[in-house]
């Protein structure tokens, strides 16, 4: 017979281990909440950077017979923001109508849209009729301009333009301050001026592989405020 000392002993003892029990199952589960909430934090963060596609109509032509497939490209391969380029060397590509609809596909794929403006030349003029149309950005690509017409351009747009700005450079250490400042990172040695403060980029025609790529996708966006990726055409040639 078992006395009372003893199944108190055994009491205890079973009363322990559940206590242990209980208390490691409350610690794992607030350190994999922790966890949790730090990966879904990190992600959230990621997911709001802009994932920028540049679409360069000199590389391949987008219009109306394509757009909608270029545009579904981009969702698919997660990319939350396009510069489609709609003004080449002072020439605007598409009437108003033109751009609306492109405006409204981008927005039902749920892709932002920045008009984007090659300017070659400080004699070519903004093409203001594009402002009122709903995209949520213009962007100023005019890399061989020099500063002072840069700077012009900039300003003008943000005078007249209410929405988003954005400006793409090779000059890593231009002072430019739009909304959005993408230096051309696309070359191994312009890595090094990958940071916060900045958008970096990667040219696809700079990358050996498709692992390279993603690389170097993952590098810049997670180390400086986005990515943008040069170009569509590049992207669909080398089928990354």
């Amino acid at each position: 017979m078992v006395d009372k000392r003893q199944r108190r002993q055994r009491s205890r003892s079973g009363s322990r281990r559940k206590w242990y029990f209980v208390t490691a199952v409350a610690v794992l589960l607030v350190v994999g909440g922790v966890v949790a909430y730090y990966s879904y934090t990190v992600n959230s963060r990621t997911q709001q950077k802009p994932i920028i596609m540049y679409v360069n109509q000199g590389n391949g032509v987008v219009n109306g017979s394509n757009f909608a497939r270029m545009i579904s490209f981009a969702h698919n391969d997660g990319f939350n923001t396009v510069f489609f380029q709609i003004y080449r060397q002072g020439d605007l590509l598409f009437d108003t109508r033109q751009l609306r609809t492109f405006v409204n596909q981008s927005h039902a794929e749920g892709v932002k849209i920045f008009f984007a403006l090659y300017i070659t030349n400080s004699s070519q003029s903004l093409p203001t009729s594009i402002y009122p149309l709903g995209e949520d950005g213009v962007s100023l690509d005019m890399s061989s301009l020099d500063l002072a017409s840069q700077e012009a351009y900039l300003s003008s747009l943000e005078s007249g333009y209410h929405g988003d700005t954005a400006v793409t450079t090779t000059d890593m250490s231009s002072p430019l301050k739009p909304g959005l400042l993408i230096l051309e990172t696309y070359s191994p040695a312009d890595q090094q001026f990958i940071k916060r403060g900045i958008v970096g980029s990667v040219g696809v025609f700079e990358t050996s592989s498709e692992q390279d790529y993603k690389t170097q996708f993952q590098y810049a966006l997670q180390n400086s405020d986005g990515v943008l990726v040069f170009d569509y055409a590049a992207l669909v040639k080398h089928g990354y």
